[in-house]
Order: structure tokens, then sequence, then C-alpha cells
């Protein structure tokens, strides 16, 4: 083969791997997507469960004070739970 086709042939299958690998990375987000807006919503003691963890381990490392975090958990208890 002359250069100028190894070198077309080369940079065609170049191109070709990165627009497959775009797809491919593509069609990996939209199937990520779908599972989350198909998934089943947590229910409302699940979330507050959640909630509680978060904000316990915010105290532990002095992030929020043990008032703050339980101010901010009565308020989200009252969204979620009311919610419910």
């Amino acid at each position: 083969m002359h250069r100028k086709a190894v070198r077309y042939v080369t940079r065609s299958a170049a191109a070709a791997a990165g627009t497959i690998a775009t797809a491919a990375t593509s069609v990996a987000a939209a199937a990520l997507a779908a599972s989350i807006i198909l998934s089943p919503a947590a229910d409302a003691s699940a979330r507050m469960d959640g909630v509680h963890a978060d904000l316990a381990r915010a105290v532990q490392l002095n992030q929020v004070t043990e008032e703050q975090a339980a101010r901010f958990e009565a308020k989200l208890a009252g969204r979620i739970l009311g919610d419910a």
C-alpha cells in the first residue's frame, strides 16, 4: 500500500473507534438515567433514615452543630412526612 492509503486507513479507523466510543458512552448514560427515573421512590421512613445518618455524619465532621442538625431534620421531616 502507498503511504497515503495507509495513513487514510489509519485515520479512518481511529475516527470510527472514537465514534463508537462516544456512542457507547451515550448509551451507558441513557441507561443510567432510565434506571434512575424508573426506580421506585424511597418511602418516607427510608428517606428520613438517610437524612438522619447524613446529618449525624455532618455533626461528627463539625460541619454543623447538633442544634442545627436537629432543626434541619425537623424541617425536612415536616416536608418529607407531610408529603407521604
